[in-house]
Formats: structure tokens, C-alpha cells, sequence
């Protein structure tokens, strides 16, 4: 044997003597293995002689004296045995079209200072393996059985050596045996899965489809997994999130969506709802009931998706929360839902969401009971070859982040597919943590079938040509099994129902756009006109009330030790409420309160939200034994729930997003830490809140709670780029909001549960406004007003005498104030703009009629002139209104990093208004 692997062949006596004391302690002290390993040889009974041994010290310094090699080669097979269990996955089977890379060192005999000589001799070895004393031969040949087959298993990382003896076990007990019965329905699956592909290619040629050719076991793994999940835990609900490869499979062989239907989405019929533009077909959701094999019921839903593949993961995982919390009473272990993320390759190891959704896997507010991830690997990503895609080894090397197993299959092997979806739900089941199945296969055309691969991959697509698909290959496994008279009567019957469906589709006029959990939002419809978008809403709350949840919500208890800050901060809210006056923080406190009250639950989440960024909100309390006090949920009948969330925005965003999507009832609400800190979640922003509806025909309620305001903090906690979520709004799809007083702010909340319809809810914060002392509101506007879009100038004494409007939005209106007061100007009137978007013109209408004297109209913003509302007001009023703009001249950053450069500019806005 080399000296490179000599390593291989050193036993450390000290380090056994060591765990052989620690095994007679407790066998229960040491790792699995080596307990077993000790047992096996059962030194004091077997090997020596009783009586010659008076001690366990003795006894173990005379079995190291021994000088017999057997014992010495005992130890040999054991690295052996380690070898198999950690590198064996380096020398499988599993991928059926490129040439296995090599990895040193290898499993041979030599480099364990072993040879075929040993290989007839009977080790006491085979027991660490369940297959007890036996030779060496027997014991390589299971190894390779277990570890280098059709399955490769990652799994020697995990911490947990109880989880790797459960794992251990599981393979070397769980003899999947098959019924001709069902390997029959297997077959039938990739005959389906194959036939639909070919139909399609040939009815609909060069159109997309993003085939499914070259992994088609992935349906016959879903149809497994919802029979075996249904059957044998009872589970109810599977949400799956998938990008688009081989998803209009899914959608017609799984899932049971009309075929006619999705034939006629190919000829590219028009929907007949115009106010919906839909999506190309293979983004479409889709939610069903299925009846598995075996007679039970489960609902399978499948998550619409851009072309931002993994996206879809938070959204996925946020959906089975809000199942988890709502339907099956906040059992996060709970076997009813499972959430099912199948990605692709390329996305999982090139795209950071996958990451930031892992890293929520196990925190208190974002776990769902551990996630079934498939990934369908055609080993390259568009042009792009695996090698130049990722530095891993694996695409699936981010799972050891939150160390989880992971199983690499051969794709063309269905059956070690179907054994793989059997381990990964078990484990699934007992641990409630994710698993992954790294399914190994191929793209049988380019990217899009319009594309051609050979371009760029001409030698592997020369050995794809080639390549028998896994339906011929099993089909092939199965003569003698299966009557082929049988295998052509299902191939026909089948044939017969696409021809069916593509017929259907000719008499179709119009495409159907199927909302995605319908059932949920039966009572929510999707509301465009602008009447009900602007109908008055009654946010009222008795005043009496309000008073009594202010004492039980800002009062703390008595009989806890509390930091003095937080003392003085209780008290001085109290004091507040005495003199029946609110500030910002405690309206938000007080919507929440109110609503609690009246039944609603809430949940709150994002980067500190807990406490505040701002050290405002004090929603969790701690003491000094930092024992955590939410006084919220001392209310009634709803409850609140309030995660600081890890420091992310797109995963998190998107997982509230999910929340909310099936949660109308509950207020789901994110804070950014900084408004624009929202750039990270820009894709969740772009592809779901502002479009989804619109898209999809998806309603959502979530609310965006968003930092903005100038205060000379440098450019990057300034600006939460409003004109960003401006550029989005078309066909009333949001709601955006600056608002300027803390009542505002509570109608709003309020309003947001209390419409009859649900849109997001884009809020632009104050910062410095959470302790203005001019920005306040009484207890009585909280109780008898109502959200107001837009705010008159109610400091105006004689509207004659007004000369200059200035509009403005948010917090410069503060700022403007005090300039007005300063010089006692009664000339010019203040209007602020609270609800940007929907913008309720027929109200500025009117206020310009009010005001008949009016000479200068301006718009006044501290952002810069190509950001901020002016591209927006003046795309909106400028027929209306001739503005003149009062701005910081436009800039390629939001704000100077200077303090005095910044009061400068500050300055020069105000001095321009009142000029």
C-alpha cells in the first residue's frame, strides 16, 4: 500500500483503549458503530479466558498485547465499512449518460491494507453492517449493494449519531419488494410521462414545453409519494413548488388538469376574463384533490411560478405555515402537510434563496416539519455545463448547511426512485427535517426543445441520441412480468385520451385561468373598480375600549424585573394614554390591540421587529431572566405572532408572502430593518405582490412596513425607493402608502382586515416621526376617524387668503410645517398625499376648486428628482395641474452621506417653497 493512504492502516491503541473504557462505562457514551464494534467482539466473554483476566484494565492491556493479526484485520475492515458509509456515494451507478468521475482515494482492497487473500476470512465486522459474522466477500458485496448501486447516500456529516444509526439501519433493513401490480402502475406512469412528451412535440411543434424527457421517473416518485404518505401517516396536504422542467407533465398526468384544457393553452387562445393578462402555461398553479390507489383522499397543490425558479421556495414554505397555524392547531411536526420543493440543478446550487429558505428550516417562525426536496439534475443549466455552474461537487452540497441526507439516484432506475421517496418521507416523518433526492438524468432536447444543444454540448448529445428512455428500459426489465399484450393496450388507451383531449381543445373558445386555492378566497373577490376601491371603510373602535386595552397592553407586570429603559418606556405610554394622546408606535400597538380584540390574528416578522429598529415598537418584552412577554396577546380572542426573522429579505418576504396567500383572515405583516433593505426582496416585490393577482388570479393581503425619510443618514437608510413600487401600480394591484399622523396609520391597519376584497399594502414608515413631538393623534381620532387618502391643510384660517399650494407626501411635511410657522405664512396651505397609490384624484380635484386664489402649484420632495413621487404625480396630474418641482437636482445615489451637506439641501427645499 502507498504511503499516501497509509493513514488508512494506523490504529491509535490509546484512542481504543480510551473508547473501550468508555463503552464499559456506558456503551451509550460512544458513536453507534464503535459501541457496536466492541460488542461484536465481546472481549471478556469470547476472545480470552476469564480467569486470567481480573480486571478491566487487565483485560484490555492483554488484548492489546496480543499479537494476532486477525484482530489487527479487524480493525482494517472497519475503515473499510467507514469508507463505504462516507465516500460511497463517489463510486455509484447513478448517473446514466456521462462517464462517473474519479475520486481518489478509491474503495479498493489495497488501500486499506487488505487483499483478496482476507477476502474468504469471517469477520466479526459484518455485525456493524446487520449481517453478523461473516466473509469479507459477503461484506464488500453489501457495501456495494448499499452504498455503490443505484443510490448514493450522504449522510456521515449529520451530528446526530442516533440519526445516522436510524439511517443506517433504515438501508439495511428496508427491502423494498414491489408487486407485479405495481411495477405495472410505475411502467404506466412513464408511459404517460413519455407519451404525453412525444404527443406534444409532434401537435405542437417548436412551441415550449420545458419536457420532462430524460427524468420522466419524477412521476411515478410523486404518484408514490402521495400514496405512500396518504396510507401510512395520514397526510392531508402536499404543497409542491417547481420551476418550469416538466411541469405541464406534472400538471396533466399528476395533478389531473384537464388535458383539452392545457391543449388549448397551446393554441394560444385568449382568456376570456380580459382584466386578468394571465401567464404562459408552464407558470400556472393548480390545486386538486386527488384519491390515491389505495382509496384515501389528499390535496395536492402546486404553487404558480416565474421564471425565477427558486423563488417559489419561500412562497411554499410560507403557505404550509399558514396550514400548520390555521388548520392543524400550530403543530409544526405535524404529518398532515408536507411542503415538496423540486428544483432544478443549475438553480439549486446558483441561486441564494435556496440558502436563506434553509436557513429558515428550523427557526420557531418559519419551520414547516422538515422539507422533501426533489431535484430534477439534467446536469446542466441552458448552455451551461455543471462544471461551470457551481464549485461543489454536488448541486445538493448546500443541504450539509443544515445537515440534512441526501440521496443521488439514477433517474432511469424508477425502482431505486420509488425506494428513495420511501426513505426520504420516513425520515421526513421521524425527524421533521428536510431531505433531499438528487434525482440523476438527462435533458433529452435543449432548454426550450426550440433550442439546439448541440451548439454547445455536441458530444453529450451524441450519447443522449442514444440513450433508451427510462420507459424502455423498465419496460424491458419487466418481460416475462408483464403480458406485453397488456403493456400495448395501456400504451393505446392512453394515446386514445391525449388524441381525446387535443380534439376537446379545437371546440374551446377560451382559456380558463383556474385560481390557485379558490376555496380559501371564495369570500374575497378581486376588486378593480375604483367606487369600491375608495369606499369609505368603518375603522371605528369604542373609545372605552381602547382605553382598556391601553392599560393591558402598556402596563407591565408587577411581579417581573424589567430594565429601567423599558420601565421608563411603559410609563411614559401610560402617561400618554392619561392625557389621551397616541404617538406612532402606539397606534400600531393599539391597531393591533383593536383588531386582536375583534377576533383577528396577526403575524409580524422581519429583521427586528420584535423591539423595533428604531427601539420604538416594544411589541416583545423580556425581563432581566430574559423571559419573553408579548402583553398583546393578553387581549382575547385573536393572537399575535412576532418573529425576528434572520437577516434576510428575499427568503423571508417570500415566505410571508406564501403566509398570506392562504390566510386571509390572519394580518400578515414584514418590516424591512430600512426601507430600502426591500431592494433584497425585489423579486418577491416584482414577480408576486404587484403582479400575482394579475397573473395568476391570486389575491394577497400582505402588508409591507418600509423605513423611508431623509435625516441625513447617508444613502443607504434614506430612501425606501418609492418610485420603485410607483413603477408597478396599474389596475388598482396595490396599495401604497405614506402616511403622516399615527391615527392614519391605525385606520389603515384596520382598514387593511376590514375590506371585503385583499390587496398588498405598501407602507412608507417615518423614522425621526416616531418621536416628533408634532406628529401625535388623539385617543378620540383613533376611535371616531377613519383613513383619509388625503389631508386638507387644517391650519388654514381663511381660504381666500391662499396664494400657494404645495403638495407633498410623508415626512417633509413636518419639515415644510415648521417652516410655515416660522414664518408665520397664512398664504401658502399644506396638502399631503397619505395614499399615493390608488390616487383619489376627484379629491385633489376638488381641493383645487377650494382653493380659488391659488397662484404657484408645487410639488415639494426631499428625494431627488428622478426618484421619489414626482415621475408618478406628474404622469397622473400633469394635465390637471401645472406643477413646479421643488426637489434635490436628480442624482445617481438617494442622499449625500453628509450631515451637513444633507441640512444644506434640506435647507434649500425649504427656503424654495416659501420663496
Amino acid at each position: 500500500m502507498s504511503d499516501q493512504y497509509s493513514f488508512l492502516n494506523t490504529i491509535h491503541f490509546k484512542y481504543l483503549e480510551f473508547l473501550y473504557k468508555k463503552y464499559k462505562e456506558n456503551p451509550n457514551l460512544i458513536e453507534p458503530s464503535w459501541s457496536a464494534f466492541f460488542h461484536g467482539f465481546d472481549f471478556g466473554e469470547k476472545n480470552y479466558k476469564k480467569e486470567s483476566i481480573n480486571t478491566d484494565k487487565e483485560r484490555y492491556k492483554e488484548f492489546l498485547e496480543q499479537k494476532n493479526e486477525n484482530i489487527h484485520t479487524e480493525f482494517l475492515v472497519y475503515n473499510l465499512i467507514h469508507a463505504y458509509r462516507s465516500r460511497g456515494h463517489f463510486f455509484t451507478k447513478t448517473n446514466p449518460i456521462r462517464k462517473r468521475r474519479k475520486h481518489f482515494p478509491s474503495l479498493d482492497l489495497k488501500n486499506f491494507g487488505l487483499s483478496e487473500k482476507e477476502l474468504d476470512t469471517y469477520f466479526e465486522s459484518g455485525k456493524l453492517i446487520g449481517i453478523g459474522n461473516t466473509s469479507l466477500r459477503n461484506i464488500i458485496n453489501y457495501l456495494k449493494n448499499i452504498y455503490c448501486g443505484s443510490i448514493g447516500i450522504e449522510y456521515m456529516y449529520i451530528s446526530n449519531p442516533r440519526k445516522i444509526q436510524w439511517i443506517e439501519k433504515w438501508f439495511q433493513k428496508e427491502k423494498l419488494q414491489f408487486s407485479t401490480e405495481e411495477k405495472k402502475f410505475f411502467l404506466k406512469k412513464l408511459n404517460e410521462a413519455v407519451a404525453f412528451e412525444n404527443f406534444v412535440h409532434t401537435k405542437f411543434i417548436g412551441q415550449k414545453r420545458f419536457s420532462i424527457e430524460g427524468n420522466e421517473s419524477t412521476l411515478p416518485a410523486l404518484e408514490e409519494m402521495i400514496e405512500y404518505t396518504s396510507n401510512k401517516y395520514l397526510t392531508e396536504d402536499i404543497i409542491i413548488g417547481m420551476s418550469h422542467r416538466g411541469r405541464l407533465n406534472l400538471l396533466s398526468n399528476f395533478f389531473k388538469k384537464n388535458y383539452s384544457q392545457i391543449f388549448s393553452e397551446f393554441q394560444g387562445k385568449e382568456y376570456k376574463e380580459k382584466i386578468f393578462s394571465g401567464d404562459v402555461k408552464y407558470h400556472l398553479g393548480f390545486s386538486k384533490i386527488r384519491k390515491t390507489r389505495k382509496g384515501r383522499y389528499i390535496k395536492i397543490n402546486l404553487v404558480p411560478n416565474p421564471s425565477h425558479l427558486e423563488s417559489v421556495d419561500a412562497i411554499v414554505e410560507g403557505i404550509t405555515r399558514a396550514k400548520i397555524d390555521i388548520i392543524y392547531n400550530n403543530n409544526i411536526n405535524s404529518e398532515k402537510v408536507i411542503p415538496v420543493l423540486i428544483h432544478g440543478d443549475a438553480a439549486l446550487s446558483g441561486q441564494g434563496i435556496v440558502y436563506e429558505v434553509l436557513q429558515l428550516s428550523k427557526l420557531k417562525g418559519y419551520k414547516t416539519g422538515g422539507t422533501i426536496h426533489i431535484v430534477i439534475n439534467n446536469q446542466i443549466g441552458f448552455t451551461t455545463n455543471y462544471t461551470e455552474g457551481r464549485s461543489s461537487i454536488y448541486c445538493t452540497d448546500i443541504a450539509k448547511i443544515v445537515l440534512a441526507p441526501v440521496l443521488h439516484v439514477n433517474a432511469d432506475d424508477v425502482e431505486s426512485v420509488i425506494k428513495a421517496i420511501h426513505f426520504a418521507v420516513d425520515f421526513r416523518m421521524r425527524y421533521h427535517e428536510d431531505v433531499f433526492i438528487d434525482l440523476l438524468g438527462y435533458r433529452k432536447y435543449g432548454h426550450n426543445e426550440g433550442d439546439e444543444p448541440r451548439f454547445t454540448q455536441p458530444s453529450l448529445y451524441k450519447a443522449i441520441s442514444k440513450h433508451p428512455n427510462s420507459y424502455h428500459l423498465y419496460k424491458k426489465k419487466l418481460e416475462g412480468i408483464i403480458n406485453k399484450n397488456d403493456i400495448m393496450s395501456m400504451e393505446k388507451e392512453y394515446e386514445k385520451i391525449l388524441n381525446g383531449g387535443y380534439d376537446e381543445a379545437k371546440n374551446i373558445k377560451w382559456n380558463i385561468l383556474n385560481s390557485f386555492l379558490e376555496e380559501e378566497w371564495k369570500n374575497f373577490p378581486i376588486v378593480y373598480n375604483n367606487e369600491e376601491i375608495f369606499k369609505k371603510v368603518d375603522t371605528r373602535f369604542p373609545i372605552d375600549k381602547i382605553i382598556k386595552i391601553s392599560n393591558t397592553i402598556f402596563t407591565l407586570p408587577k411581579k417581573k424585573n424589567f430594565f429601567k429603559k423599558t420601565e421608563y418606556i411603559f410609563q411614559q405610554r401610560l402617561e400618554m394614554i392619561r392625557k389621551k394622546l397616541v404617538d406612532w408606535s402606539m397606534a400600531e400597538l393599539l391597531a393591533y390591540g383593536t383588531l386582536l380584540d375583534e377576533g383577528v390574528h396577526i403575524r409580524l416578522s422581519g429583521e427586528d421587529v420584535a423591539r423595533g429598529t428604531f427601539s420604538q415598537r416594544h411589541s416583545v418584552i423580556k425581563t432581566e431572566e430574559e423571559e419573553e412577554i408579548i402583553l398583546l396577546n393578553n387581549i382575547g380572542k385573536g393572537h399575535i405572532k412576532i418573529y425576528n426573522s434572520p437577516l434576510s429579505e428575499y427568503g423571508v418576504l417570500g415566505f410571508d408572502y406564501g403566509y398570506a396567500m392562504y390566510s386571509p383572515y390572519v394580518l400578515t405583516l414584514w418590516e424591512a430593518q430600512f426601507g430600502d433593505f426591500g431592494n433584497g426582496g425585489q423579486i418577491i416585490i416584482d414577480q408576486y405582490i404587484s403582479s400575482g393577482e394579475n397573473k395568476w388570479k391570486i389575491s394577497n393581503g400582505i402588508v409591507l412596513l418600509l423605513p423611508h425619510g431623509y435625516e441625513g443618514q447617508g444613502p443607504e437608510h434614506s430612501s425606501a425607493r418609492v418610485e420603485r413600487y410607483l413603477q408597478l401600480c396599474a389596475n388598482n394591484n396595490l396599495f401604497v402608502v405614506n402616511c403622516t399622523t399615527p391615527a392614519n396609520f391605525y385606520h389603515l391597519l384596520r382598514r387593511q382586515m376590514k375590506l371585503k376584497y385583499r390587496k398588498p399594502l405598501i407602507i412608507f414608515t417615518p423614522k425621526s416621526l416616531l418621536r416628533n413631538t408634532k406628529c401625535l393623534s388623539t385617543i378620540e381620532d383613533l376611535s371616531e376617524g377613519f383613513f383619509q387618502e388625503i389631508f386638507d391643510d387644517t391650519y388654514v384660517m381663511d381660504v381666500n387668503k391662499i396664494t400657494r399650494l404645495i403638495f407633498c407626501s410623508g415626512k417633509i411635511y413636518y419639515d415644510l410645517l415648521n417652516k410655515k410657522e416660522t414664518l408665520q405664512d397664512d398664504k401658502t396651505a399644506l396638502i399631503r398625499i397619505e395614499q399615493i397609490y390608488p390616487l383619489k384624484i376627484k379629491k385633489i380635484q376638488y381641493l383645487l376648486n377650494k382653493y380659488k386664489n391659488k397662484k404657484e402649484i408645487f410639488w415639494v420632495q426631499e428625494e431627488p428628482e428622478n426618484m421619489g413621487l414626482w415621475s408618478f404625480i406628474l404622469r397622473k396630474l400633469g394635465d390637471i395641474i401645472s406643477f413646479r418641482l421643488i426637489a434635490p437636482y436628480e442624482c445617481s445615489s438617494p442622499s449625500t452621506g453628509s450631515y451637513p451637506d444633507f441640512l444644506k439641501i434640506q435647507n434649500k427645499i425649504l427656503e424654495k417653497a416659501f420663496l
